[in-house]
């Protein structure tokens, strides 16, 4: 099949691109390099079947061979990204999901939004269900995302009744593993990268408010349960590990499995609306999809740590050091046959 991966340069979306070409699939990664990082795809550029875009979906898409698959991972998704672009974050959600949900009616293919865990706000209910509308604030410091995302969703579930578009939405938690940006800004990043340097572990407020990791390998298994699942079309699923630990036990985990003896130091919130507790009801995902998280929290951490070592020990690995390409740059070796693809399908 062919299948487009909308911020496939992103931490989630480059491994997502990665089991999609083992499994023998034609991957076209569209993504404009703001959050997401060439690097995590240089190794997959050599790959024939791998083509490359640097775009911006929120303005006219290049025209492509038809597809049959979309996911939709498009968006700045830690605080520090989508608090520097609220705007595009509003708009890559808004006018970008449009642009996607428009191509995929257009090419009859199966469409997936990914959402966030973050629609539930600082929840009033533990754990999140999908039936849960949440605690969110429309304008507060993470409302650029939060109610981008609700608005994503909106948007696609009006595809889905009004025009029988074959699409679905799941909403992700917390994922982490290798190919988090250095600065990313994130609870596992941060711990991790301030150990290994022996810095004081910086705990955002009093370390009791909890989260539950899920494996980044584990998020690609179910992103693409849920895309090729057809018990999952007009469906919202949460896909997450429902194993929860406070904050301080994550910083303890870490600090052992990188044998580092810094400290912790106490801080405010990093952002306003801090949720206290965010843990997914994962019911539905066993139930629909026959999915559910199986890298355990140590041995997924051991993988992310080893990532680290090995990154912060190169010469010049730096967040400058990783900038995206200039505006304009394409990989795209696809060009020369995409009109004898346009009208015919993959079987």
């Amino acid at each position: 099949m062919r299948v487009l991966v909308a911020g496939g340069a992103g931490m989630i979306g480059s491994n997502l691109c990665e089991q999609l070409l083992s499994r023998g699939h034609e991957v076209f990664c569209v993504d404009n390099l703001v959050t997401g990082r060439r690097v995590n795809i240089e190794a997959l550029l050599a790959q024939p079947r791998f083509h490359f875009v640097q775009h911006d979906i929120i303005h006219e898409l290049p025209a492509f061979a038809l597809m049959d698959r979309i996911f939709h991972l498009a968006s700045p998704a830690s605080p520090p990204g989508y608090t520097r672009v609220p705007i595009e974050t509003l708009r890559v959600n808004s006018e970008g999901t449009r642009r996607l949900l428009e191509m995929a009616e257009l090419h009859g293919a199966r469409l997936l939004y990914t959402s966030t865990s973050e629609t539930y706000g600082d929840p009033l209910q533990h754990p999140q269900s999908e039936d849960y509308r949440g605690n969110v604030s429309c304008t507060g410091p993470r409302s650029m995302y939060d109610e981008a995302k609700r608005y994503g969703e909106a948007l696609t579930m009006a595809f889905v009744r009004t025009r029988g578009l074959d699409a679905r939405v799941v909403r992700i938690f917390n994922t982490y593993g290798p190919r988090s940006a250095p600065d990313d800004g994130r609870l596992v990043v941060n711990l991790i990268t301030q150990a290994l340097r022996g810095q004081p572990m910086t705990i955002y407020g009093d370390g009791s408010q909890t989260r539950s990791l899920c494996y980044v390998s584990d998020m690609v298994s179910g992103l693409i349960c849920a895309m090729e699942s057809p018990r999952a079309a007009g469906e919202v699923v949460n896909l997450g590990n429902a194993e929860e630990h406070t904050v301080l036990e994550f910083a303890r985990m870490i600090r052992e499995l990188t044998s580092s003896t810094s400290g912790f130091v106490f801080g405010p919130p990093a952002v306003g609306d801090d949720p206290q507790l965010r843990c997914p009801d994962t019911r539905k995902a066993r139930e629909l999809l026959g999915w559910e998280a199986r890298v355990g929290i140590r041995e997924g951490l051991t993988q992310t740590i080893n990532y680290f070592r090995k990154l912060l020990d190169l010469d010049g690995v730096r967040p400058a050091a990783l900038a995206p390409h200039q505006n304009g740059t394409v990989h795209r070796p696809w060009l020369k046959r995409i009109d004898g693809l346009r009208h015919e399908r993959s079987s």
